[in-house]
């Protein structure tokens, strides 16, 4: 069969290569494209013939499957599954496989990077440091001992819990089924925002998860509380957000995801809303995390072949 990586995944060459091996050994011709192009006509042609397709997270759609008749079998090197049209696979017979728990780790870390640096006001410090007036430092706050409210308990959710503890907080968390987590307590989520401290978000997007946090929401939440999203842009309505820290219903957040990838569009509501912290999407890229999702991608690939 033919094998394509329609991008190198962030990875060497031949750290590629040498992980495709096996499947060369088998007789499998594998393709290995050295850049990431998100041009759609330049996807459907590198695309062409191929039987399987490696990639993570650019769009594909109908008119990409129009254009790839023996397409077989997906193997994304990505958590959600929201950039491609897995109905349209469905019924075309596609099968489509995640790198489910690539990124756990990096994603969880993130996360408490991105309170730390909320509550420290480390970029706001840091600009009054370059600017020499070592007297206008702004005093922050501290996690330790908050409660923070967990939207979410996967596995991301579920390692923020256990980092969480480290800081002596209280763990409150919402989950479409609650789970027996020692030392997380399962709540409403109404309940959730009003009690938390810090909330943050890790909930994969779907019909029922589109804008799950909006102004109703934020209303609710402490004045003094932040909001973490390194889930999917479109789970917290951006503009409600943007709307939220201007009027200073809550006292900050901070966001690694959008309603649309970056680079951001010059209105993108967010751009201006204050005490906000923006990320370009990152929370799945660290080294370790790239390579252990390599593993995945290949494996995945391996095992639909037998």
């Amino acid at each position: 069969m033919k094998i394509v990586f329609l991008e190198p995944l962030g990875l060497p060459m031949a750290m590629i290569e040498t992980a495709c091996s096996g499947l060369k050994q088998l007789g499998h011709e594998v393709v290995v494209f050295s850049d990431r192009d998100d041009n759609p006509k330049v996807l459907k042609q590198r695309a062409a013939g191929a039987q399987v397709i490696v990639e993570s997270n650019m769009p594909l759609r109908k008119d990409f499957f129009d254009a790839c008749p023996d397409l077989k079998m997906l193997s994304i090197a990505f958590t959600g599954l929201d950039h491609i049209d897995t109905e349209e696979c469905v019924r075309r017979g596609i099968v489509v496989k995640n790198a489910a728990g690539y990124s756990t780790e990096a994603v969880a870390e993130l996360a408490l990077a991105m309170m730390i640096d909320v509550y420290r006001k480390v970029i706001e410090n840091e600009k009054i440091t370059r600017g020499c007036n070592v007297k206008g430092i702004m005093p922050g706050r501290e996690i330790g001992g908050k409660t923070v409210g967990i939207i979410g308990m996967g596995n991301i959710g579920q390692r923020v819990a256990q980092l969480l503890s480290v800081f002596g907080c209280k763990v409150l968390a919402w989950n479409r089924t609650p789970k027996n987590i020692p030392g997380v307590s399962f709540v409403d989520k109404a309940a959730l925002l009003r009690q938390s401290d810090i909330v943050t978000v890790h909930i994969a997007l779907n019909r029922e998860t589109k804008d799950f946090i909006t102004a109703d929401d934020l209303a609710i939440m402490k004045p003094s509380a932040i909001l973490i999203n390194t889930a999917r842009g479109p789970v917290v309505n951006e503009q409600d957000l943007a709307d939220a820290l201007k009027k200073r219903v809550i006292a900050g957040a901070a966001t690694d995801v959008y309603s649309k990838e970056p680079p951001l569009q010059n209105d993108h509501p967010l751009l201006d809303a204050p005490n906000l912290i923006m990320l370009p999407h990152i929370g799945f890229a660290t080294e370790e995390a790239f390579v252990q999702r390599l593993g995945i991608v290949v494996d995945n690939v391996e095992k639909w072949l037998r």
